[in-house]
């Protein structure tokens, strides 16, 4: 059964609505002046991109922080804000027309944006997210220093995150299934005792 984007935006952004609707407008206008995102992506943006951030947030615990690396135009660190408004949340973006972009996005939504590189940040944190960033075996690699400090890697994936989670040792994969949402693939890289 087909759902409305109106009911899953009232769904999974219930405190949230007026400000997920704000953050996709800014998105398909100045994300595509600005060539943040493709000219494309504006028809899918709900999609491919904002619903398809949501299936992490079933892996993180309540008041976790949470580091979003390679945000590039916010995703999945904004939507999985929005959702959860009680994770502390911070982007992570080395490029300065990206990293600008960001600030201006999470402009009054309570959510951090640093300029640098994954490696450059070593704030402590429990979680780090990426989607579309790197191979997994790389993305462990720049994250190394946040997975020993206790954090857990969560790689948003498409449909090879099973090939890929085999080359990690340790890597585990999720498969989660949201109410009305496609299938989501996360897969999980904590330190190893």
């Amino acid at each position: 059964m087909l759902v409305s984007r109106e009911t899953l935006i009232e769904t999974y952004f219930p405190e949230k609505k007026e400000e997920i609707l704000r953050y996709a407008e800014f998105l398909t206008t100045a994300g595509i002046e600005r060539g943040v995102i493709g000219p494309k992506e504006g028809e899918i943006i709900w999609e491919r991109h904002i619903f398809n951030s949501l299936p992490v947030i079933s892996l993180l615990p309540l008041g976790a922080s949470l580091v979003d690396i390679g945000s590039g135009a916010g995703l999945p660190g904004i939507p999985i804000a929005l959702a959860r408004p009680d994770l502390e949340v911070t982007l992570v973006e080395p490029l300065l027309r990206r990293y600008e972009f960001l600030v201006e996005a999470v402009e009054g939504l309570g959510i951090t944006v640093f300029h640098g590189r994954a490696e450059d940040f070593t704030n402590k944190t429990s979680f780090v997210t990426a989607r579309a960033v790197a191979p997994l075996e790389k993305l462990v690699a720049m994250n190394r220093h946040l997975i020993n400090k206790g954090a857990t890697l969560l790689a948003i994936k498409g449909e090879n995150a099973g090939e890929e989670a085999k080359k990690v040792p340790g890597a585990q994969l999720h498969e989660i299934s949201l109410e009305s949402l496609p299938l989501g693939r996360v897969i999980s890289v904590a330190k190893r005792a």
